[in-house]
């Protein structure tokens, strides 16, 4: 087995494990504190990057099977102290906002204007904040006019 395949499945054992603990966050500190109806199974395969997945995994399988020992637990011990921090609440929700979240966004319906946040742009409905209702609202992808 060449040494890029070996890399890239190795790696993609540690990065599983990382965006695992990652979402995990974003789903207990940032999903579940906005109350957005969402399975974690969505939000973890609708919003992987294949790109970062793939790069991640051939650069942590690289360093776990090629460099020396020390290096390789530092970096991947500090990956996981960061994914495994997504866990405490503010992070987790930081994450979240950081990652899902779209500020001072107007969406309009046929009957209706909103301004406000979207919290979360998901297959068919966006979950939004609207600032004037204070509020949190589900809108029909379906309904809305215009780009997201």
């Amino acid at each position: 087995m060449s040494k890029l395949l070996q890399a890239l499945l190795s790696g993609m054992f540690f990065t599983f494990i990382l965006d695992f603990f990652l979402f995990l966050g974003i789903k207990l500190n940032y999903i579940d504190y906005y109350e957005i109806d969402l399975y974690y199974n969505i939000l973890f395969a609708d919003n992987q990057s294949a790109i970062l997945f793939f790069l991640f995994s051939l650069i942590i399988g690289y360093i776990t099977l090629y460099t020396n020992i020390k290096l390789a637990l530092y970096s991947v011990g500090f990956l996981f102290v960061l994914s495994f921090s997504t866990l405490i609440a503010p992070i987790g929700k930081s994450v979240g906002t950081f990652l899902l979240a779209k500020e001072d966004v107007t969406l309009q319906t046929s009957r209706f204007s909103y301004h406000g946040d979207i919290l979360y742009n998901g297959r068919e409905k966006v979950t939004f904040f609207d600032k004037e209702l204070n509020k949190i609202i589900i809108l029909n992808k379906n309904k809305i006019k215009g780009k997201i």
